[in-house]
């Protein structure tokens, strides 16, 4: 199981942006109904409704801005060990995709230039100014929720071995995906191309409200491997404290929309039907963890893949800022102010990220570098092309002898180290399907046992044992 150290318990942080006047509005003659008071981080619709955040951005706030006060700080605790979360959540034309930059490349240093880009760029420069003293891998994943189904934009034509993408729990509860393919990327070209290659794979569409309005959810996770090389690999419990590894999701939501303004008719009806639902689910989500007097009571998580894709990010392991983006158009009122509402629900979400250690990676990473330390050493005894790099007289036979049993014993620790781990996850799995199970014979017999509950309310200490035969 994967430990976790260092917990904390922290609020989910709020910033809302506001976007200017569009051309399509000046021509409809709108007219602001926000004010912006950045000094006390608060932000006014019409004249009376305030709500505060803990970062507001008017409609001149430029990218970097927006980077520098949302996003760093989430970048820096990843690179120690921490999971975090970007949520860009408002109406559809409100900006999100634009504050994101998933919708389209431009060049490095541009204005224009978004959160998704910024993080790939200065994970690469930290993983090169500290490449001397850790390990990294660095690896990233790309879908989309469109339909209530899950695609992977970097293999659209699905895996080869026929694996369904499903969403999963591991050991230590968290979530995951299976089915879905994780690509290693060396450098920040090689992460830029698996961005581009999927944005172009992800579902857009025309709307009155939006000539290129995103018809899916989608989640542009960076994931985060890191090793000190100063770990003894002599020993591999000790490769714990030098393992750490983190994910960063980064989510483009599709906006909420009424299809009287927006137009849509026919399959573009049924997206924005499916949008909304998963949008009403995650306000459902966010009402439960952010009411005070909806405190300890049922999160439901699973009314949507897009809640439960979520469930670490909101009340779970995960350092985590949601951007609100509305429009301060007076014809957009009713809109900006439920996701200004929402959004300061969500100010009350406590999460509790944590630094994540896998000791069983620790240990797999520990036994690899002490076979390459073994082979290296054999290939030099042996009077290899080593002999020349590192120089030296050659070993007696006897201590090739023992270098190459040492070989063998760390292969062979290894290899049953592997197999220790695949026999775990699949326990795991037959357990989980065991509790699923479990799960929903209680959830049939409730209605009998609410009945028998009910039928003896008259006499508490009888309805009890009637309780109690029934639930045995």
């Amino acid at each position: 199981m994967p430990q976790v150290t260092g917990a904390e318990e922290t609020n989910v942080r709020v910033a809302a942006r506001v976007r200017p006047l569009l051309p399509r509005d000046t021509a409809q003659n709108c007219c602001s109904c926000i004010t912006v008071h950045q000094k006390a981080n608060q932000v006014v619709v019409g004249t009376k409704r305030a709500f505060a955040f803990d970062l507001v951005y008017e409609t001149d706030a430029c990218q970097s801005a927006v980077y520098d006060g949302c996003v760093s700080q989430l970048l820096d605790g990843c690179m120690q060990g921490y999971n975090a979360t970007v949520l860009a959540y408002g109406q559809t034309g409100s900006g999100k995709t634009h504050t994101m930059g998933t919708g389209q490349s431009v060049g490095e240093g541009s204005e224009e230039e978004g959160i998704v880009p910024k993080v790939i760029r200065n994970s690469f420069r930290h993983i090169e100014v500290h490449k001397e003293n850790i390990d990294f891998k660095v690896s990233c994943c790309y879908l989309e929720i469109y339909n209530e189904d899950i695609r992977d934009l970097l293999q659209p034509g699905g895996r080869q071995d026929g694996q369904v993408i499903a969403i999963r729990e591991d050991a230590a509860g968290g979530i995951k995906v299976s089915g879905i393919h994780a690509e290693t990327c060396g450098s920040e070209e090689e992460m830029f191309r698996c961005l581009s290659d999927g944005s172009v794979q992800r579902t857009t569409g025309a709307t009155l409200m939006n000539e290129q309005s995103s018809r899916s959810h989608s989640i542009f996770t960076l994931i985060l491997e890191q090793r000190n090389r100063k770990c003894d690999s002599a020993d591999p419990a000790a490769a714990v404290d030098y393992y750490v590894t983190a994910k960063f999701h980064l989510v483009d939501l599709a906006g909420s929309e009424r299809a009287k303004r927006t137009g849509a008719v026919g399959s573009r009806f049924k997206e924005s039907v499916s949008i909304n639902s998963g949008l009403l689910a995650l306000g459902n989500v966010i009402s439960a963890l952010g009411d005070p007097a909806k405190k300890g009571s049922h999160v439901p998580y699973r009314e949507s893949k897009l809640t439960r894709l979520l469930q670490d990010s909101l009340g779970g392991n995960s350092r985590t800022v949601m951007i609100a983006c509305v429009s301060c158009a007076d014809i957009d009122f009713e809109e900006t102010l439920n996701t200004l509402k929402y959004a300061h629900r969500a100010r009350n979400i406590k999460n509790k990220p944590v630094i994540n250690h896998d000791p069983r990676q620790a240990q797999l990473a520990a036994m690899q570098d002490e076979i390459e330390s073994l082979r290296e050493q054999l290939q030099r005894a042996n009077g290899g092309p080593m002999l020349s790099m590192v120089g030296g007289p050659l070993p007696s036979n006897e201590e090739v002898i023992e270098l190459s049993a040492k070989l063998e014993a760390a292969e062979v620790r290894s290899s049953e180290l592997a197999e220790r781990l695949a026999a775990q996850e699949t326990e795991g799995e037959a357990f989980r399907r065991c509790l699923t199970d479990v799960y929903s014979a209680v959830c049939q017999h409730l209605p009998a046992i609410w009945e028998a509950a009910e039928g003896q309310s008259a006499a508490a200490p009888s309805g009890r044992r009637s309780l109690t035969t029934v639930c045995q």
